[in-house]
């Protein structure tokens, strides 16, 4: 088995939850279909370090590296958002090690066998075995992107 060498190379970076940078927010959202009467643009701040982690211990952020998730969202220089506290399940996202190379992939749980999906028809399947230095290090539960 082996891992496509442009598909590991992720930046890990542990969030700022000191960080006093507080960035305006408006609470009421914003409609995606007709336009809303604006509320006097009620503005609040947000610390999206505090927003986006649930468990402000286990979260990290990770730069992705790569294409093999394009049609899951994520795409090459996204910044993920890594919860190490969740449980891994069937179709999660998950940042696994795997013989030494970290890889994001989506988890495909089978009767006595786990397989490490892409989300792009370009790549293989990983198929995880007994003989692999196996560990899922973490759970996706956030992309952030550049449009």
């Amino acid at each position: 088995m082996s891992i496509n060498k442009n598909e590991n190379k992720l930046t890990f970076i542990r969030p700022d939850f000191k960080s006093e940078v507080k960035i305006p927010m408006i609470a009421d959202g914003v409609s995606a279909g007709f336009p809303s009467p604006a509320q006097d643009f009620m503005e609040n701040n947000i610390d999206l370090n505090k927003e986006l982690s649930e468990n402000l211990l286990a979260t990290f952020y990770i730069k992705v590296a790569g294409n093999s998730m394009v049609d899951a969202g994520i795409d090459d220089k996204d910044i993920l958002v890594v919860d190490r506290s969740l449980e891994p399940a069937d179709k999660k996202i998950a940042i696994c090690f795997v013989d030494g190379e970290f890889t994001v992939k989506r988890l495909k749980l089978e009767k006595d066998c786990l397989y490490l999906m892409p989300e792009n028809q370009n790549y293989e399947p990983i198929k995880v075995s007994e003989e692999n230095n196996f560990i899922i290090w973490g759970i996706v539960t956030y992309v952030i992107k550049k449009l």
